[in-house]
């Protein structure tokens, strides 16, 4: 099979020994500069996709490498790394839902499957792992609710130290007729978890316990965001004391004050996302802080663009500098690699990834190269 076959999402049927040999192969098909590769790992959910597809990307150039099949799996979504790179956490997003491990060979890129846990109902939407690299949180949108689980030191994932069924609704006479959860993490001191909850308009906080894994409510229990708004993704500044929300449904970003003592989010400023004059449909996706502390950057899909904003140093607030073309239709998910000198952006629906350099002084993308293709690429994450 021709490297262009595999790049266009041809599923390959092998031996994992052969297929693993083959992806180290053709990993080494593009040349690369003295600077050390970064590995790319790329969810795809097309029918002839190749689940989880595997890129190398030189940070000295901007170049990223044609994807590679790097492992089989159903419907991937969300993914995330251990804090310490050696183990990758995939949403399975279909039906049945769940939650995949893999070991990560840090120099090849090849994953090997440790487990699978299922989910109950459809839809796991977000994983995350705690600070210690010892849980695993999930957020299932289609259940409503969040679980975690505490992880083996082989990876595996093991028994669920916590559930919640989440409750409530809002406005939205479609999209919020009961609770989503759409995000789940922990806080900067890893004392709090945080649940992004579309359906309801609420951003839960509960007290985590990081030696057992559980959950308590915090008082206050939650954050209530305007009606309508559908919180889908949380982004913390490197500072710790801010929080920023991006509001799937009402297109808008939200600044908040984190009282991480306390568990209290105090609203600071909601924004729009979209210029003045754009009335099409959009609902708002990613949302990402730059490492220096200076910039957020949220995706529209619809606008098809990155929002780019200044984050004032004082206060925390936003100011929109730029929209950014995603040159491509739907950017569902974007990351940063280690730098922050680059971001990759996923376009869904016109099937490819994208490179732009990030102006460290202004915040500002720039498109670099072309758009490499991608069979429906959802979720896309740098090996830390």
């Amino acid at each position: 099979m021709s490297l262009d076959a595999v790049a266009h999402g041809a599923r390959i049927r092998m031996p994992r020994p052969l297929m693993h040999l083959l992806t180290i192969a053709l990993l080494s098909v593009t040349p690369m500069t003295n600077a050390d590769p970064l590995l790319v790992y790329f969810g795809t959910r097309n029918a002839d996709a190749m689940g989880i597809a595997l890129s190398r990307f030189d940070p000295s150039t901007g170049v990223l490498s044609p994807p590679v099949s790097g492992a089989e799996t159903r419907d991937p979504g969300f993914m995330t790394f251990d804090p310490h790179g050696n183990r990758l956490y995939v949403c399975n997003s279909g039906t049945p839902g769940g939650l995949s491990a893999f070991a990560v060979d840090r120099r090849s890129g090849a994953l090997d499957p440790i487990n699978l846990v299922g989910a109950e109902g459809r839809g796991p939407s977000h994983v995350s792992v705690d600070r210690s690299g010892r849980h695993v949180l999930n957020a299932n949108y289609g259940g409503g609710y969040v679980e975690i689980h505490a992880l083996g030191k082989d990876g595996r994932l093991g028994d669920r130290t916590a559930f919640v069924q989440l409750s409530g609704n809002s406005v939205h006479p479609e999209r919020q007729t009961r609770a989503y959860a759409h995000w789940f993490g922990v806080d900067p001191t890893n004392r709090f978890a945080l649940v992004a909850d579309l359906g309801s308009d609420r951003i839960m906080v509960y007290r985590f316990n990081g030696d057992t894994g559980a959950l308590t409510p915090n008082d206050p229990p939650f954050a209530q965001v305007r009606p309508g708004s559908g919180p889908r993704h949380l982004a913390w500044h490197p500072n710790g004391r801010w929080m920023y929300a991006v509001q799937e449904l009402s297109n808008e970003v939200t600044a908040f004050a984190w009282d991480d003592t306390r568990g209290v989010l105090t609203e600071l400023q909601t924004t729009s996302t979209l210029p003045a004059d754009f009335q099409d449909a959009n609902t708002a996706a990613e949302i990402g802080v730059h490492s220096n502390g200076r910039f957020l950057y949220v995706s529209n899909r619809g606008h098809d663009s990155i929002a780019v904003f200044v984050i004032d140093s004082e206060s925390g607030k936003l100011t929109l500098v730029q929209h950014a073309s995603s040159r491509g239709k739907t950017p569902r998910y974007f990351a940063f690699d280690p730098s922050c000198r680059w971001l990759i952006v996923n376009n869904q629906d016109s099937e490819n990834a994208v490179v732009f350099r990030v102006d460290g002084g202004s915040g500002e993308l720039t498109p670099h190269g072309e758009p490499v293709r991608l069979a429906k690429p959802t979720a896309v994450a740098f090996l830390p």
